[in-house]
């Protein structure tokens, strides 16, 4: 390794072979050091960028945060992507997937002028360097991290795991697409990455583009070796080739040999691309193709300094993040730091204003070509509206309501088939799911389209095909990723699930929404199409696969989060599932959680009907109630959900026989956010509504789908909230009969009416022998249930008799 103070010119250093001529080699060394010094810059200036004075205390950051450990790695790659982009006229999409690469990321985008396109302020020249390091990791400035500020980007780099699975995601149904992706190796060891590599067993290569992984291996995390830099090549090789990919291997420290091998590397390996699209594009070649990676290994803070305090740095954990922590205390630390800034030789890269020199620029793409511009990183650029058939087409007819049974998603399934034909030509919609769409009752999707499959086919698989657009891997992190890397670059899609198993992307849903409310404050990121979830097989209905199944808890997740991106949606029933859906699959930039069973379930509500209701979000069915108009109700029986709105039928069913003096007001909430105050979400009710709605004093007893405590937490500052009682899920369960399942839990329709009684003033006097009835029959249930392994009868064959 070369000393900081005195780095290799690789563009006059003895000639290394390769196909870099010497003044090539100069050039893209320039610009590689260009870079390294705005990186530099930014985790450390706030004044006097290009060195015209002596470096002083005052131009020094008073808090030093950033990372600079992979910078000089991401800078490498930036440039011979450049180099490439540039020669091949390639359209190109880069993710970053190492951790805080934000400083490499952003001094590229600066260099090749899309950062000043987009923030006019921070200039190409003296004055938007100073401005560019001022605001890096500093207040009102923006993150250490590759992030929605970051021109040319998609990947939100503060947490680590899913580049990969968003390289695909942006790859898919763009044949045209190259998606280079570098993966760190810290990166590498997480569950996700690791799946990630399966991924070449989706990609088409005829309706696809390309992703080329570069796995970077610098040695080291933040305080520990990495696994993969630390295996042998040959276990190393193995390990790629067994996961279906041609390594290449680049290693050194040396700046020109480490160029010259990257360059030949790169120009290997878009060569085979290449290759691989030809022959099946062209030739009609379906075997599955072997894609080329690179390895990259170069030392971790690579031209930074070499030791500090005595103690190495360059190469080892230590260059991770602050090389040089002490440098507004320590007179040694700033004389390193200045002679680490001169060491890339400044007055040659930029001139006397602080602009690049044409040498520096010499590699640079133009327009949208540039990393930095690519339209593809904004996706809402290339976004087409979705062509959402009439709902009249799929809804279901309801001339007795709860007498007809339909299975919502099967419903749901026809109309996304519809989707999916009418995007045929277009291919830019896409539904994911590990393992479930059949499962699900999505099966009409596969009249449309087949599942994506490159690898083996046997005569016994169904619906595989090359060219698929439905997407099922037993992994939910990679569906997660394809489906945001998807959206991200302009497309539209769903993501079904188990309810349960949605658990599993809790953390990558957190940074996506963190990302579109981000992103929202960007005028110029463009809106994209929302990421919808689909998720069945929900907690009610579990009662077959048992307690490991049973968790409604991922939409208690999602309201914690953004209130301007999130949207949580329990339709309870067909038709409501449709007009939901509809709403959902033409939204942009929110993250819709849709909750809905597969079962069979009652038909509540005609389309138009069930188009009003949704669109109000939570209202009052006048038909199910026993309300006169005359005054306020007894008691406001209010529901959330396809079980629990027909359990709370059933319990007003049985109020009206039984006590039809009783004056009750059925609410059905469709939309869970509607629940908060108005100040608190763009779908929460004023004050005003709620009350009227829900009254202000009268007993309000709640059968709601998931976690009792949620509802608790959304209506805490409503008035009445303490009339407020509310049933739900409570972790009761197991293999059972689906009526054992709510009356386990308390939300069965007699412990309803109970509630009712108990609650009413006055009323449990008048009705204890109604409320010894309805006890009375939940043991009869016990019993019944045990002897014969079904639900009684009065329960399986119920319907509304309103």
């Amino acid at each position: 390794m070369q000393d900081a103070e005195n780095p290799a010119d690789a563009g006059t250093s003895a000639a290394a072979p390769g196909p870099l001529d010497a003044a090539e080699l100069h050039r893209l060394d320039a610009h590689w050091r260009a870079a390294n010094y705005l990186a530099v810059g930014q985790i450390y200036l706030m004044a006097n960028p290009l060195l015209t004075a002596p470096l002083r205390p005052e131009h020094i950051k008073p808090r030093l945060l950033g990372h600079w450990g992979t910078s000089p790695g991401l800078n490498l790659v930036h440039t011979h992507l450049n180099r490439v982009i540039k020669a091949r006229e390639l359209d190109a999409l880069c993710v970053w997937g190492p951790g805080h690469g934000g400083p490499a990321v952003v001094a590229n985008s600066w260099l090749d002028g899309t950062y000043a396109e987009t923030y006019p302020d921070v200039s190409r020249d003296g004055e938007g360097m100073a401005r560019l390091f001022r605001q890096f990791s500093f207040p009102g400035g923006v993150p250490s991290h590759v992030a929605p500020e970051t021109p040319g980007s998609i990947h939100e780099g503060g947490e680590l795991g899913y580049s990969l699975t968003h390289a695909y995601g942006a790859a898919f149904d763009n044949p045209e697409l190259f998606v280079a992706c570098v993966v760190g190796d810290g990166e590498a060891e997480t569950g996700p990455l690791a799946a990630s590599w399966h991924a070449t067993k989706f990609l088409d290569p005829v309706h696809d583009g390309a992703v080329l992984p570069l796995l970077h291996l610098n040695g080291y995390k933040i305080a520990n070796p990495t696994v993969l830099a630390r295996i042998p090549q040959d276990e190393l090789d193995a390990l790629l080739r067994g996961y279906g990919h041609d390594p290449i291997h680049v290693t050194g420290d040396d700046p020109a040999a480490v160029h010259q091998a990257l360059a030949a590397a790169m120009d290997s390996a878009l060569d085979r691309i290449a290759a691989i699209q030809r022959r099946a594009r062209t030739e009609g070649v379906t075997e599955r193709p072997r894609w080329p990676m690179i390895v990259l290994r170069t030392p971790k803070g690579w031209t930074g300094p070499h030791e500090v305090d005595g103690q190495p740095v360059e190469g080892t954990w230590r260059a991770h993040q602050v090389p040089l922590p002490g440098v507004r205390e320590n007179a040694q630390h700033l004389r390193q730091l200045e002679d680490w800034l001169r060491s890339y030789r400044p007055d040659e890269l930029f001139d006397d204003e602080g602009r690049p020199t044409p040498e520096v620029l010499a590699c640079v793409p133009e327009g949208s070509r540039r990393l930095g511009a690519s339209p593809h990183a904004n996706g809402g650029l290339l976004l087409r509206d979705l062509p959402v058939p009439p709902l009249e087409r799929y809804a279901v007819e309801v001339t007795k309501r709860g007498s007809e049974l339909h299975e919502p998603t099967r419903v749901l399934g026809g109309l996304l088939e519809a989707v999916m034909e009418a995007t045929a030509e277009r291919r830019d919609f896409r539904v994911v799911g590990p393992d479930e769409t059949a499962s699900n009752r999505l099966e009409a999707l596969y009249d449309a389209t087949g599942k994506a499959w490159q690898a083996e086919t046997l005569g016994t698989d169904e619906h595989l095909a090359r060219d698929g657009r439905v997407m099922e891997v037993l992994s939910e992190h990679l569906c997660q990723g394809w489906l945001e890397g998807y959206l991200l670059t302009g497309r539209h899609g769903l993501f079904s699930s188990y309810e349960a198993f949605a658990h599993i992307v809790d953390s990558m849903v957190n940074q996506h929404i963190k990302w579109l409310r981000t992103a929202r404050r960007l005028p110029w990121r463009r809106p994209i199409a929302s990421l919808n979830y689909l998720l069945t097989s929900h907690v009610w209905r579990q009662d077959h696969n048992g307690f490991s199944h049973q968790d409604p808890g991922f939409v208690d997740h999602i309201l914690n989060k953004s209130p301007e991106v999130v949207r949580v949606y329990l339709p309870p029933d067909a038709n409501t599932l449709l007009s939901v859906a509809d709403h959902a699959l033409r939204s942009r930039d929110y993250v819709n959680v849709i909750v809905a069973g597969k079962q069979p379930g009652f038909d509540w509500l005609t389309l138009d009907e069930a188009r009003t209701h949704c669109a109000r979000g939570a209202g009052a069915w006048e038909w199910a109630g026993t309300e006169d108009g005359s005054r306020e109700p007894d008691v406001v029986l209010a529901c959330a959900g396809d079980v629990p709105t027909q359990e709370t039928l059933a319990a007003a069913d049985l109020l009206r026989r039984h006590l039809p003096e009783l004056a009750v007001r059925v609410v059905n909430v469709v939309d869970m956010a509607r629940l908060l105050p108005s100040g608190e979400h763009p779908h929460g009710m004023p004050d005003p509504e709620y009350d009227a709605l829900f009254t202000r004093g009268k007993p309000v007893v709640f059968a709601y789908h998931g976690y009792p405590w949620l509802i608790h937490r959304l209506c805490y500052r409503r008035a009445g909230h303490e009339n407020l009682h509310v049933r739900g899920y409570k972790e009761e369960g197991t293999t059972t009969t689906p009526f054992d399942m709510v009356v386990r839990n308390d939300l069965d329709r007699y412990r309803l009416v109970m509630d009712v009684i108990d609650r009413v003033p006055g009323l449990g006097v008048r009705a204890v022998a109604l409320r010894q009835a309805m006890a009375d029959v939940r043991t009869r249930h016990h019993a019944w249930i045990r002897e014969h392994g079904t639900d009684l009868p009065e329960v399986a064959d119920w319907t509304w008799a309103g």
